[in-house]
């Protein structure tokens, strides 16, 4: 048999092999690489690369490589039109070098070829197509001399780069895919960032300047932080806007609320179980503080834990590491840890229900949220942000509170601190028909007002009657700038009706009395 034939075996064998290579693998990843090699050990050559072109960006680069180190395969990026290889994805057409050296084209961005004579080689490029979709580039290096030819290598690169093509295409589509989902992730962390901004807490009380205080001072540390307050107060959104201003900012922000996890589970939640370390673990799984590495895991309603899971914590605290239930190799913690609790933990630890130690390890930063009835300025300001909030959401547009309504919200001594005043608010837009939030719409506990709950004015049909007078007295008064008899006009009563109304619902007209009037 001749050199012919010998070349044409040789050539039936490789392609042989990357065509068993293809069929014997669905993993992409697995299959390209080694397909240069077969390439690089059938041609002999020193180098070879293999570009896929991501539409998206109009960018090429090099997804596979042979003889280039990982730096200089990092570099080989290109546009299109942009030297050998943007030219050949650009026209569709191969492109033969015979001298790299004489080439103002070939650009060597790789910086793979520094330390060689590089009139020694010669350089192949053909385009991989899916139709006449360009879609990549096959590339090699080729010791070369002006006696040879390179037809032959022309020839094969470009049978490979078809044989080949339906799998670039299934790289470049799942590359592209992973590109959007990239983005995606990176927009979402943005807007988390964004959304948990100090400046979205809102409040200007001295209580909650006290707080905007501590969370600037703590949030570039790495320190445990306790945050303490009544239920509703907000503890999980300061938690959120620490993490969200600290370096840990793009890493995991995982939340565990300790009362609403069983007894039974709540040990193999926080550190992960082993595979076969109870029944029904069938697989090893990660837990919390596994799935926070390099983030934050927020505890919240720490005063709920059982005593089991607090001795594994303050070992977590004190050595930085844990186990998996059913495991015995130690696993370094990796995660700051942010606390919080509605309860007492002074009072449990006197109780014996909370361990001493670990109170003393969770409370070295603590933060103390008040309760919104001792921040009564934020109301208002809390109250113009749900509505703009949920006015959006249910398609309203809310112009005004009325005046009992900003009576009520202000008087009322709100146990739910601030979730039931979102809660509240929601209800209001909800009912609300002519873009004023008047009383009637606010829960019925809100109608009697004052701190020891509901008055005349509160429950049944005779309430919400006697809510809806009081307030379309105090709005016509506030149109008429407190005048008691034009209100009774305006109205059709008596001036005698209007004062009986006023006095029963302890209304003080001078109020609603405009400057210049008095």
């Amino acid at each position: 048999m001749g050199d012919l034939g010998n070349r044409e075996v040789k050539e039936l064998s490789l392609l042989f092999a990357i065509s068993t290579r293809l069929s014997g693998s669905l993993d992409l990843k697995t299959v390209l690489k080694p397909i240069l090699h077969l390439i690089a050990g059938h041609m002999e050559i020193p180098r070879g690369t293999l570009t896929i072109l991501n539409r998206a960006r109009g960018e090429i680069a090099i997804e596979e490589a042979y003889g280039l180190r990982p730096d200089e395969q990092a570099r080989g990026r290109y546009r299109m039109g942009e030297g050998i290889t943007g030219k050949v994805i650009d026209t569709g057409q191969p492109v033969v070098v015979p001298n790299i050296a004489d080439e103002p084209l070939f650009l060597d961005r790789t910086g793979s070829r520094k330390n060689v004579n590089k009139r020694d080689f010669a350089f192949i490029c053909v385009p991989i197509k899916t139709g006449s979709e360009v879609i990549g580039a096959l590339s090699a290096d080729r010791p070369h001399n002006e006696s040879m030819s390179l037809d032959n290598d022309v020839r094969l690169l470009t049978i490979i780069a078809s044989t080949i093509s339906q799998a670039v295409r299934l790289r470049q589509l799942a590359e592209e895919e992973l590109e959007k989902m990239r983005e995606e992730n990176r927009r979402l962390k943005d807007q988390l960032k964004t959304r948990y901004d100090m400046k979205t807490i809102v409040g200007n009380s001295k209580g909650m300047q006290t707080v905007y205080s501590l969370i600037d001072k703590v949030c570039g540390t790495n320190a445990t932080v306790l945050i303490l307050g009544e239920s509703g107060v907000g503890k999980e959104r300061v938690a959120q806007t620490i993490h969200y201003s600290s370096n840990r900012a793009s890493r995991p922000f995982v939340k565990v609320n300790c009362a609403a996890l069983p007894e039974s589970l709540i040990e193999s939640e926080l550190f992960g179980h082993e595979r076969g370390s109870f029944t029904g673990a069938t697989m090893a799984r990660k837990g919390r503080f596994e799935a926070a590495e390099n983030g934050t895991i927020f505890l919240d309603e720490v005063g709920d834990l059982p005593p089991v899971v607090q001795v594994k914590l303050l070992r977590v605290l004190q050595e930085k590491e844990f186990e998996r239930v059913g495991g015995n190799a130690p696993i370094k913690l990796e995660a700051r840890i942010i606390t919080a609790t509605n309860r007492d933990l002074q009072t449990l630890v006197r109780e014996g229900k909370f361990r001493e130690d670990l109170y003393y390890r969770f409370n070295v930063f603590p933060i103390l949220v008040p309760p919104l009835r001792d921040r009564k300025t934020d109301i208002m300001l809390l109250a113009d942000h749900f509505i703009q909030k949920y006015g959006k959401e249910h398609g309203k547009e809310i112009t005004r509170v009325s005046a009992t309504s900003t009576d009520m919200l202000m008087s009322y001594h709100w146990p739910g601190n601030v979730r039931e005043l979102e809660n509240c608010i929601e209800r209001a837009i909800i009912l609300c028909t002519d873009g004023v939030i008047h009383s009637y719409h606010l829960p019925p506990n809100l109608q009697g007002g004052g701190p020891d709950g509901p008055g005349e004015a509160a429950g049944g049909f005779k309430g919400i009657m006697a809510s809806m007078e009081r307030e379309i007295i105090m709005e016509e008064l506030e149109r008429t700038g407190g005048n008691m008899a034009k209100a009774a006009r305006e109205l059709g009563i008596t001036e005698r009706m209007m004062g009986l109304r006023v006095a029963r619902y302890g209304i003080d007209p001078g109020r609603f009395k405009r400057k210049g009037q008095e």
